[in-house]
């Protein structure tokens, strides 16, 4: 893969739209399941819903977030055609992560070698789960950051991320 920071195709703009949550992204997470397991084969070690979908009573941007474990990031990049072709476009290339979308764009794949980095998604995930403190928070801040302005979807992401780290501070690892 290029680079260090390959981003393929234009940075995503435009406004954030949050929804209420819909208890069909459960669903819809196990179907996307169901279509990467053959595509991604031995490498996944583990397929996670993450993300905001990921939290029953969370508003969020209708699109589903997929983590997957992978055993070695260069065999899944020797695997990028066969993923492409299964429907999933690289979008990000960057140490130790990958991330794919669909064509709809409302399907990221993020595939990490790291399983530090995977665990943080799956701990974060979890907390918002079990606090309703912390998911409040977490939801107020992304409303307001919503209403914002963006050059780029990956700066309203970076503004969350001194909430995050937050939440993360009190999350528990069993």
């Amino acid at each position: 893969m290029p680079g260090p920071f390959s981003l393929f195709g234009p940075p995503d703009s435009g406004p954030i739209e949050l929804v209420e949550y819909k208890s069909e992204w459960a669903l819809r997470f196990n179907a996307e399941r169901e279509r990467l397991a053959p595509l991604l084969g031995s490498l996944a070690l583990s397929i996670a819903h993450i993300g905001s979908t990921a939290v029953p009573g969370l508003a969020a941007k209708p699109v589903i977030d997929v983590g997957v474990l992978v055993t070695n990031l260069d065999a899944l990049d020797a695997r990028v055609p066969a993923i492409e072709m299964g429907g999933y476009a690289l979008r990000l290339s960057e140490f130790g992560h990958r991330m794919f979308r669909n064509a709809m764009h409302n399907v990221h794949v993020h595939a990490w070698s790291l399983q530090a980095e995977f665990e943080r998604h799956l701990l974060f995930r979890d907390r918002l789960r079990a606090s309703p403190q912390d998911r409040a928070l977490y939801e107020r801040v992304k409303r307001e950051l919503a209403t914002r302005d963006w050059p780029s979807r990956n700066d309203y992401a970076e503004a969350k991320s001194e909430t995050i780290a937050a939440i993360l501070s009190r999350a528990v690892v069993r």
